[in-house]
């Protein structure tokens, strides 16, 4: 026993400085994997975790979400890195939770936890008659103190601006005295290096020191996918029974209890399936029968943007009165096919929404081009085509709302992973180049995406002049410092070409300026791909 807590403390420790190593001063990227293979290797060593299938899976997505950081090296793969890191920490400490947002709930408690959870592993220590438990003691009596102190005085320091300026000044005190301290006795640690170090334990005692006492699997335990008749205990009565005893007394009292609801849904779903069947209506004659031949840029974007609105609230609506009304001895209800079709009449119409706010997308990129507000809204329509779908499934197999959330979360997180794969910007760049005859082309939108869509740019550029007159460069002087005089008059195409041609310059240098300050630890394919055009190129 006294191995594997020793496992955990040495890991936890050896994790903080292991992560300072890597991640200080250097980008997300090959550090990441590295550290990844650290927290797998040390969780599959230690005997007190339970080895699970599931957890065997989770482990592998969160390799893959590691391996496609270093070869894409975007935002998105990052924060699929860090929500898969979360749902490692989760199912590692409560392996038999069995719904994504419960994980994640899991993993939030470990890390707030974290130093908490650490301590006691400290206290528990004992060599021979030395223990830190009175020792600790003393620092938990001051620790939460601490905190109830710094709380208040943010609190107090947005409600007094002089207050504020004296906290400043303390804080700032406080943080020179320690950050010389720290100098005198590790000349090579800085505070903010120190608190750096901080951060790695804290991820990885997340990781690694389970919390107790916690019975977040009984409780979800109690959560089925399927649904049962329930017999209303009358002697005990729901907030929600006794909320609309006050307001409709009589309808309780009858008999036809779910009489009385099925006749409310079926008027409800009455009602909401001829108010959307009157949008589709529209939809049909104007968009899928109609002409869209002269729409402008602006009455693309305000048509898809109102069908995304309208969509949004559709769409929830749908399954939040869905779900209250097959939530329970509705859905084995003997006279409940009516109130079946009209639900499932519903869900098909927002389907067709589904599919109108589609078209308009592909209307809009067809006009002018992929951005990523534009391929947000395709990934949207995706993930309401599963809620839909889901929400099917449950009135069609009487699933719980507990089913929604476990297959709607476990598909969010597989397209997570998924997307991953994909270099967006590239993506981006390539397309509008490819169509650039098609389509209004935005060389302001392409010159703003990331580092990794320089060879294309540079490949491309002599194509890109030609866009220059409806750019940025028409309508603003080069930073040229040789420029002697300005002039009242839009400057002249050479010039334009010229302000473009430095631009790009720029960014090359500024770009293998950066690569050559970082180490190996911030290798990632996208950059030493794009290193490797610039450097055979000359640029």
């Amino acid at each position: 026993m006294k191995q594997r807590i020793d496992l955990q403390l040495f890991a936890t420790i050896g994790g903080g400085i292991l992560f300072t190593f890597l991640f200080w001063m250097e980008k997300q990227a090959l550090n990441l994997l590295i550290y990844s293979l650290f927290l797998i290797v040390i969780t599959l060593l230690d005997q007190e975790k339970q080895k699970t299938k599931k957890l065997y899976i989770v482990i592998a997505s969160h390799l893959l979400a590691a391996v496609l950081v270093v070869i894409n090296q975007s935002i998105l793969n990052i924060i699929t890195w860090y929500i898969s890191f979360a749902v490692m920490m989760g199912l590692i400490h409560f392996p038999l939770l069995r719904n994504i947002f419960s994980v994640l709930l899991a993993a939030f408690l470990q890390i707030i936890t974290a130093p908490i959870n650490l301590l006691k592993k400290i206290m528990a220590l004992h060599f021979r008659s030395l223990s830190f438990k009175p020792v600790l003691k003393i620092v938990t009596y001051i620790v939460i103190p601490c905190f109830a102190i710094l709380f208040f005085s943010i609190l107090y320091s947005e409600a007094n601006t002089i207050f504020a300026d004296y906290l400043n000044q303390i804080t700032s005190g406080i943080s020179t005295f320690i950050n010389n301290i720290l100098i005198f006795l590790f000349p090579q640690l800085s505070f903010e290096r120190f608190m750096h170090i901080i951060l790695g334990i804290i991820l990885s005692a997340g990781i690694f020191i389970s919390l107790k006492k916690v019975e977040l699997e009984k409780i979800e335990s109690r959560f089925n996918e399927q649904l049962t008749k329930a017999h209303r205990n009358k002697t005990s009565k729901s907030i929600g029974y006794m909320f609309m005893e006050v307001f409709a007394e009589g309808l309780l009292k009858k008999v036809m209890a779910l009489k009385t609801e099925n006749i409310i849904g079926i008027i409800s779903f009455i009602a909401l399936n001829l108010l959307l069947l009157s949008l589709n209506i529209i939809d049909l004659t104007t968009l899928w029968l109609g002409k869209n031949i002269g729409l402008s840029g602006a009455d693309y974007s305000n048509e898809l943007h109102d069908g995304t609105n309208a969509l949004i609230i559709s769409i929830v609506m749908a399954m939040m009165v869905i779900v209250y009304f097959f939530r329970g001895n509705l859905n084995f209800y003997s006279k409940n096919k009516t109130i079946r079709l009209l639900a499932y009449l519903w869900i098909f119409q927002n389907m067709f929404l589904v599919c109108s706010v589609l078209l308009r997308d592909f209307h809009y990129i067809n006009a002018l081009g992929l951005t990523y507000k534009r391929i947000g809204v395709l990934v949207f329509l995706l993930l309401c085509s599963i809620g839909l779908f889901t929400v099917y499934i449950k009135v069609a197999q009487q699933k719980t709302f507990f089913y929604l959330c476990k297959v709607n979360g476990l598909m969010w997180y597989t397209l997570l992973l998924v997307f991953g794969f994909v270099n967006w910007d590239v993506l981006i760049v390539n397309h509008n180049i490819n169509n650039r005859d098609s389509i209004n082309l935005d060389l302001d939108h392409l010159t703003e995406l990331s580092d990794k869509t320089l060879p294309l740019l540079n490949k491309n550029k002599l194509i890109l002049r030609k866009y220059l007159s409806t750019s940025k460069y028409a309508y603003r002087w080069s930073n040229d410092t040789t420029r002697i005089a300005t002039k009242p008059t839009a400057p002249t195409d050479a010039e334009q070409i010229l302000a473009f041609e430095k631009d790009l310059n720029q960014r090359n240098n500024t770009f293998k300026t950066k690569y050559n300050e970082t180490s190996w630890l911030s290798w990632n394919y996208r950059d030493w791909q794009t290193m490797q055009f610039l450097t055979e190129n000359h640029l």
